[in-house]
């Protein structure tokens, strides 16, 4: 425990120190991941909202006792074991993921259990700066790439347009479209699924609710995802406008994700409904 300010200024300076040694070559290794794929731009935004949450309570945060806990301080050398572990096992996923039990350690360290508890999710909400292994993405984006292909067929079909699939590849009558890893839907799922954790924890009290929104934001995906692969179908074959490529995709990218924010939205308001009280900080 620490038992003065001036104690507390030092390992915090230690704490923080011991960070930026351990962990700087994570952290540029994640903002040249964010940098180089748009499926991880998101990235850039996370720390800042973590941040923004944390401000948020900071009225909170400032009545409450600092009571210092040396469990923190072996959750944080715990997290460095791992650490060592992954860059010497060539793990660096794992070694990223350390970063979030490195950090809740420091805080019940420097601050103890009770501000820990305020930020369990904005501390939680790191993890979505990170990374899915590409092993695990491909896994994910081939049978939603099939999906969303297969429905939306199915859906243009139903529209007379003459279509015919073959896996992921759509045969129009005079062109042929594939169906790429960008329109599977995981890059959205990830967007949404991080925008959704975020509209829930600060809308709605209940974590049943909150757990539902956030879980909502994977059908949206798919759904709008499809939407954007019909529409490409029924342009091109009525219309003869190609939203494949240029200014056209770039603008359906927009509406399509639009939609998708609005379908969140109406899932919000329709769980706020069943919610026990508006959230207060």
């Amino acid at each position: 425990m620490l038992k003065s300010k001036r104690s507390f200024l030092l390992w915090a300076f230690l704490v923080l120190a011991g960070f930026i040694f351990a962990y700087l070559p994570v952290l540029l290794g994640l903002i040249s991941t964010w940098s180089s794929s748009e499926d991880y731009s998101h990235g850039f935004f996370i720390i800042p909202i973590s941040i923004y949450l944390i401000w948020r309570k900071s009225e909170l945060l400032s009545k409450l006792p600092v009571n210092g806990s040396n469990w923190g301080l072996a959750i944080v050398i715990f997290s460095l074991l791992i650490y060592l572990f992954s860059v010497f096992a060539e793990i660096k996923t794992l070694a990223t993921l350390s970063i979030i039990p490195f950090v809740a350690g420091a805080v019940i360290y420097l601050f103890g259990f009770r501000i820990f508890k305020e930020l369990v999710f904005p501390i939680s909400f790191l993890v979505f700066m990170i990374p899915i292994p590409s092993q695990i993405y491909s896994a994910l984006t081939i049978p939603l790439q099939l999906l969303v292909s297969k429905v939306a067929v199915w859906l243009a079909s139903l529209s007379e347009v003459p279509v015919y699939r073959e896996g992921n590849v759509i045969h129009l009558s005079d062109r042929t479209l594939q169906v790429v890893r960008a329109c599977s839907g995981m890059r959205s799922i990830m967007s949404l699924l991080t925008l959704s954790a975020v509209l829930g924890y600060m809308t709605l009290r209940s974590n049943f609710l909150r757990t539902l929104l956030f879980l909502s934001g994977v059908p949206v995906a798919i759904m709008v995802n499809i939407a954007r692969v019909l529409l490409m179908l029924l342009a091109f074959h009525y219309l003869h406008i190609d939203l494949t490529t240029g200014h056209y995709h770039t603008l359906l990218g927009m509406l399509v994700f639009g939609l998708a924010l609005i379908l969140l939205m109406l899932i919000k308001k329709f769980l706020s409904l069943w919610d026990v009280s508006p959230v207060q900080d």
